[in-house]
């Protein structure tokens, strides 16, 4: 009974298996992996489901906080591509060789706002949050979210963070500094403009002059077996057509000569 059980489920084995055919080439193109910055949860389906519609390259993608992410990279986490916060920790990345040579590029350049989900709440600029009526400040972490260090630099600019320091809420990334705001867990969070749905709450921009440019860059895993796989999606989100998916989210685009 038991041998014919195992020869059983190696029939219903082989029968599950894709069979070749007119679409065979697609099913047999690699699956990236991609490390995505967490403000990327909006932006990067449809810039994976475009770039697999033309190539048939299929696109995972692992979000979290930049820093945490390129510690994983570090430890050997399987990635293929990285796309990062910021510009520093793909240098530092590029620099132990972690990196393929020459695959660094900028892909885009972070808008950073103010966002609450109470319309019951009113601010008609940034100082506002000093009044009591806002008593928890969601903001990611700054040491390892660069939209958290951009905050800060923000609020001492505007010479109000020792004022609401006391009332930061500390978030793992920027999507659960939106969630605690939308959860209720803070009446407001900073968080970039590419995680605002139209129509979704109230935001305030925050002035680009206020913090050092949000310089999002990219790079190919060195450890990667997908190099032609991954150059090819290195190449989709600087083109011209991913810029322009990129500018329609929320991002500044990168201009190139």
């Amino acid at each position: 009974m038991k041998k014919l059980l195992v020869l059983i489920a190696i029939a219903m084995c082989v029968a599950c298996q894709p069979r070749p055919g007119k679409d065979s080439a697609v099913e047999s193109s690699p699956t990236l992996v991609v490390a995505a910055a967490a403000n990327l949860t909006d932006a990067m389906p449809e810039l994976s489901q475009r770039f697999t519609e033309k190539t048939g390259i299929r696109i995972v993608s692992s979000f979290g906080a930049t820093a945490d992410l390129a510690k994983q990279i570090e430890h050997g986490a399987p990635f293929d591509v990285f796309a990062s916060a910021d510009s520093t920790h793909m240098e530092q990345l590029d620099a132990k060789g972690l990196l393929t040579p020459s695959s660094r590029a900028l892909y885009a350049r972070g808008r950073l706002v103010m966002w609450w989900p109470n319309n019951q709440l009113k601010a008609e600029r940034i100082e506002d949050i000093t009044d009591p009526r806002f008593e928890r400040i969601a903001i990611a972490k700054p040491d390892i979210a660069p939209y958290g260090r951009a905050t800060v630099e923000s609020l001492r600019a505007l010479g109000i963070w020792d004022r609401i320091e006391p009332k930061v809420v500390y978030a793992q990334s920027v999507a659960q500094a939106k969630q605690f705001a939308a959860t209720g867990n803070a009446e407001v969070a900073f968080i970039p403009l590419a995680l605002v749905k139209q129509g979704e709450g109230n935001s305030l921009a925050i002035e680009e002059k206020l913090h050092l440019p949000i310089d999002q860059s990219l790079g190919i895993i060195r450890a990667s077996p997908h190099q032609d796989a991954a150059r090819k999606f290195v190449d989709f989100l600087i083109s011209v057509e991913g810029q322009e998916i990129f500018a329609r989210k929320g991002y500044f685009p990168i201009t190139r000569p």
